[in-house]
């Protein structure tokens, strides 16, 4: 990535992408490529499968830039689009599974760097992480390590806010469960 590049927003990026600017288009998927991949791969569990959705939605970024209303991040945006993307792809080789959705609870567990800071041991993160659903999973990634706000993960998820709230609070609960273990 240039100079250039790095010094320009990623909302200066989506106008020059729907003005055709391919290079554009390169450098805001060479910023988001890592934590996009990420995502989509901790949703499917397959790098392919994952670099082929994140593929498919640098091409829907490119025919719908222009349609950008900026109500949400453009990071959110891809994201949002990424995981469309994903589940098109999931759904036509008929590998997506239906969750049944928790009841909304309110969120009152600890702060999640208390519970990252009480682990102390990053493979027990790593593995208690890894036992979490993949919606419990994906929510909690996307809140704390790509740092998106709720109503981010709403959009991206595709789920109501208050569903979003509640496998946090679950994952949370879980996680703290599991790293309280000894």
């Amino acid at each position: 990535m240039t100079d250039r590049d790095m010094m320009r927003s990623d909302v200066d990026l989506i106008g020059e992408i729907a003005a055709g600017d391919q290079s554009a288009l390169r450098a805001l998927y060479e910023r988001h490529r890592g934590p996009l991949l990420a995502f989509l791969k901790s949703k499917c569990g397959d790098a392919e499968l994952a670099a082929d959705a994140a593929q498919d939605a640098m091409i829907e970024v490119w025919t719908s830039a222009s349609k950008f209303s900026g109500k949400s991040s453009p990071k959110t945006w891809m994201f949002a689009i990424a995981r469309n993307k994903l589940v098109d792809r999931l759904r036509k080789d008929a590998r997506l599974t239906v969750v049944e959705e928790p009841p909304e609870v309110v969120d009152d567990a600890p702060d999640p760097t208390v519970v990252i800071a009480r682990a102390q041991d990053a493979t027990r993160v790593r593995a208690c992480l890894a036992n979490l659903s993949e919606s419990h999973r994906s929510v909690i990634e996307l809140a704390f390590f790509h740092e998106l706000k709720y109503e981010e993960i709403a959009e991206v998820e595709g789920a109501p806010l208050g569903t979003i709230k509640t496998r946090i609070y679950h994952a949370k609960k879980l996680l703290m469960r599991c790293l309280g273990e000894r």
